[in-house]
């Protein structure tokens, strides 16, 4: 069942129509309906819907609600993050009851933290149990906000069969990808496939290429945008290298398109079987290894290449946890379900099902996850030492801060301006931001 709902959300200096599209409404079963009307609670969740996403969230709730009684109503949020953040802070600043539980992504809590319950009390101690950076970027100011949902880094998906079939190795530098994508690209052309691609990426103007851009630029060992004493180190010869090296693929071996793509825009190009190579987050390989589709056992997962012989390996950290409204009728309600589909049993069906990257360590030893994702025992020390966005050290600011940056790439990828002078427009903007202060 799929129910609309307008929701006028009114705030200062602002008042608009909001549609939510709520799914999976009153989850009842028959052997758990109460006798008491208000013995049973109704919470509502917001999920994303990317790959598996709403389906494995589906399921999770349904087990909860079959164990007590309660009725879970999801809501699907919008695919862009940038979107999803925006909507979540309108109906937070409005003090809006219609949901409870909220995915936000591991940049988001010390933005949201002050609209979010502390979950200390909840965790029971179980806070140990998940890696040890994720609790760390989730505690604001000694309270706990949120629960490691799923944990993401940037990969590198290649097609294994092309790479075979054209005596090429998997690419250790960009300089390597690009001329292995030039070479594998003009030849399948050749031989009848038009539409294939060297590689596709996420070049949208949206928090997407912010993560793409980081690699790029830290791969190069141009920086993380702003230093850990919030000074702004964007500005510099690498990271210039880094986005000119970019802009050169728009056109050559990725499709001018790309500059309009998100994770399952890349995906879908990749997945039919039209490109090369791919960066994407770790959920993109349960879906080329499905059933149904084309590229199924030719894929092949590396670390994102190095910015030169000198350079490294950099994956962005990403990931999404679950955090309760402190507007929530019934935040204790709110509060078990959120450990519940954060504690390790839900982990692991995630892992095994569609390949959600545990947050919990001890799941990179389990056998029945490793046999299903073989990728998995590398992943660890990718996700362990994954680049932070600087989110932390720009706290509120973070969002205006990573908005000027993917703004910033994509004019320099669209060909508006050269990297160097984008990026000294780009810090003097931002040390305008960080100027007007802490959280």
């Amino acid at each position: 069942m799929t129910l609309f709902r307008l929701i006028r959300i009114r705030g200062i200096g602002f008042s608009r129509n909001i549609l939510l599209t709520a799914t999976c409404m009153a989850i009842t079963l028959p052997w758990s309906t109460p006798t008491v009307a208000d013995q049973s609670a109704t919470l509502a969740i917001s999920c994303g819907a990317v790959g598996k996403e709403y389906e494995l969230c589906r399921t999770g709730v349904d087990t909860w609600s079959r164990k007590t009684g309660h009725r879970v109503t999801i809501v699907t949020a919008p695919g862009s993050t940038t979107e999803r953040l925006a909507l979540y802070q309108q109906l937070l600043a409005a003090g809006s009851q219609d949901v409870d539980i909220f995915q936000i992504d591991v940049i988001w809590p010390g933005i949201l933290a002050n609209q979010l319950i502390d979950l200390t009390a909840y965790a029971k101690g179980t806070e140990q149990d998940y890696f040890p950076a994720m609790m760390a970027n989730n505690r604001i100011d000694g309270r706990l906000v949120a629960i490691p949902w799923f944990s993401s880094a940037g990969l590198l998906y290649y097609r294994r069969d092309l790479l075979e079939k054209y005596g090429e190795r998997v690419p250790e530098t960009w300089t390597e990808l690009q001329t292995t994508a030039q070479r594998i690209q003009q030849a399948e052309r050749a031989a009848g496939n038009p539409r294939m691609w060297g590689f596709v990426w996420q070049g949208r103007a949206y928090e997407g290429l912010t993560c793409d851009a980081l690699e790029w630029v830290a791969s190069y060992n141009g920086g993380a945008i702003i230093d850990a004493r919030r000074e702004v180190t964007i500005d510099n010869p690498r990271a210039a290298a880094a986005l000119t090296r970019a802009a050169s693929w728009v056109g050559a071996i990725s499709p001018l398109g790309v500059l309009n793509y998100g994770e399952e825009e890349a995906r879908g190009v990749f997945q039919s079987g039209n490109a090369v190579f791919m960066r994407n987050w770790p959920y993109a390989w349960a879906l080329a290894q499905s059933d149904d589709s084309p590229v199924r056992d030719r894929v092949g997962v590396a670390s994102l290449p190095r910015g030169g012989e000198d350079g490294v390996h950099a994956a962005t950290l990403g990931g999404w946890q679950l955090a309760v409204s402190r507007y929530s009728r019934h935040p204790g309600l709110a509060a078990d379900l959120v450990m519940f589909l954060t504690s390790p049993g839900e982990q692991k069906r995630r892992a095994l099902e569609a390949a959600y990257i545990p947050t919990i360590p001890a799941l990179y030893q389990d056998p029945d996850v490793l046999r299903a994702n073989p990728f998995f025992g590398q992943l660890y020390a990718t996700i362990v030492h994954a680049l932070p966005r600087p989110s932390a050290v720009a706290g509120v600011h973070y969002n205006r801060v990573s908005s000027r940056f993917w703004n910033a790439v994509h004019g320099v990828l669209a060909g508006k301006q050269p990297a160097q002078p984008a990026l000294e427009q780009l810090a003097r903007d931002l040390k305008r931001i960080l100027r007007r202060g802490r959280r």
